[in-house]
């Protein structure tokens, strides 16, 4: 025993060992900084220490990006509406606030915010969740989102067969119990749609509107809802294109607004200013989602839209091949008839416009604008809509004057409304008020113009020419192609 305590290094020579072999390992480590760029050391580095985590660790993450190829990630989208559903008070950390303008003392929104974990319970499997941002270093590149679900390796397989179709029936049941609809722009600088709580008042009830053409669009959106097989069985997207037209103020935007809340589809608002090029187009059109409403309004104003093809290119040839194009006639048709229309369902796609002979033909075909909506001025039955909603009065013995008037002299719904809202509190002088107004518009347009009209409107009459397929009023029509 003694012999072998002999043998051993003393300390001094273990020390002195250590000292060499540090003094090496710190040699070598000098020349590898110096050999190796940062960028490959970090790269070797990560390699090596996921290596070591993932033989030594028991768990497994799966990783659920915002977008999935070309399109928005519906799995993404589900979790987005699931996990906040999920927060209790272990949460380390909240997102709050409140997109409702209307009513700023409403309870507030809970969200998840980057890097909170979120730990959740599923049928005995305990489950944490985490939100990762990675911020784009350039204006025009979105964000990166994704989240990371963190599992035992034991329960991977549980996790994908029940617990991802269980979070899509929740996402599906809340989405169909919500109780506000939301607006969403589009905000070009943050490259994402930015949504406000959508409370428009107006409804078909409330709508202003020849009885015979409300009930036509009603029935034409009761039918696209309820026919999706059919649109499977004869291969076309779900989808159905509306064309609002006609003179401002004759009621488009408020249309809209009652097809969304007779729908429950929330609205995604469309400026073609915001849009750099096609490719921009695809990426935001496929961010929106499912039983929802595109709108495009004043697609007139959008003059790279609007105009014929043709014209386009002869300008781009005389410009040269190096000019930007920008968004283009082409680009919108792919995503509203082409290919790219496959890329979603049930959805609605509006067009306003004041001036539907501006419009290229290629937009006006069945396909893409589907049902062909004329918003004219102001009749009769209108007036008494408008006379019941604002005086609450449904006749009185001036609306025949009323009448004959409005039968002349071309005004508005908006107009109407305006005036009668002068004097609400006193229906008599409001009508009172609303005749001396017509009769004013009526002296403005003169007797001539208006018999030239009139004259014009039976030689057509009588000539044949107008379409068999418009069933025309004064206030509308409904094409249907």
């Amino acid at each position: 025993m003694a012999s072998l305590l002999n043998e051993l290094p003393s300390f001094s020579t273990l020390l002195a060992a250590y000292g060499s072999l540090t003094a090496m390992a710190m040699l070598i480590r000098t020349i590898l900084n110096e050999i190796i760029p940062k960028p490959v050391q970090k790269f070797i580095y990560s390699k090596f220490s996921g290596l070591i985590t993932n033989y030594f660790s028991s768990n497994f993450t799966f990783i659920i990006e915002d977008r999935w190829q070309a399109v928005y990630n519906e799995t993404y989208r589900a979790i987005e509406v699931y996990l906040p559903t999920r927060i209790d008070p272990s949460t380390d950390k909240l997102l709050v606030g409140s997109n409702d303008p209307n009513n700023p003392t409403a309870p507030l929104k809970q969200n998840i915010p980057a890097d909170s974990k979120i730990i959740d319970e599923f049928e005995g499997m305990t489950l944490e969740w985490t939100l990762h941002v990675r911020e784009s270093d350039k204006c025009f590149i979105p964000d990166k989102k994704c989240f990371h679900l963190t599992c035992k390796k034991t329960v991977r397989d549980l996790v994908e067969q029940r617990y991802f179709p269980h979070i899509a029936k929740m996402a599906e049941t809340i989405l169909s119990k919500r109780e506000n609809l939301n607006i969403y722009t589009y905000n070009q600088e943050r490259s994402r749609w930015e949504s406000a709580v959508f409370k428009h008042p107006a409804t078909f009830e409330t709508l202003a509107m020849e009885p015979k053409l409300k009930q036509s669009i009603m029935d034409d959106l009761d039918s696209f809802m309820g026919r999706k097989d059919f649109f499977e069985n004869v291969g076309r997207a779900w989808k159905r294109g509306y064309l609002l037209y006609g003179p401002p103020g004759t009621g488009k935007s408020s249309l809209v607004a009652a097809i969304a809340n007779y729908m429950s589809y929330n609205i995604y608002d469309l400026q073609f200013q915001s849009v750099r090029n096609d490719a921009d187009l695809r990426r935001i059109l496929t961010s929106t989602t499912n039983r929802s409403i595109l709108l495009i309004e004043d697609i007139d104003c959008s003059r790279k839209i609007s105009i014929d093809r043709v014209k386009v290119k002869d300008k781009q040839e005389k410009e040269g091949d190096s000019v930007d194009p920008g968004v283009t006639l082409s680009g919108l048709l792919n995503f509203i008839d082409g290919l790219w229309s496959s890329c979603g369902n049930e959805r609605l796609i509006i067009f306003t416009t004041n001036h539907k002979e501006k419009l290229d033909p290629a937009l006006l075909r069945p396909g893409r604008m589907d049902v062909h909506i004329h918003m004219g001025y102001c009749t009769p039955a209108v007036f008494r809509k408008l006379a019941t909603t604002y005086l609450g009065i449904k006749d009185n013995k001036l609306f025949g004057c009323i009448d004959d008037l409005i039968k002349n002299v071309e005004v508005t719904p908006a107009e109407v409304a305006q005036q009668l809202m002068i004097k609400s509190d006193d229906p008599e002088a409001a009508i009172q008020g609303f005749i001396e107004f017509l009769n004013m518009k009526k002296d403005e347009v003169g007797e001539d113009v208006i018999q030239e009209e009139e004259a014009k409107d039976t030689k057509e009459m009588k000539d044949g020419k107008q379409s068999k397929k418009h069933d025309e009023t004064e206030t509308g029509s409904i094409y249907l192609t």
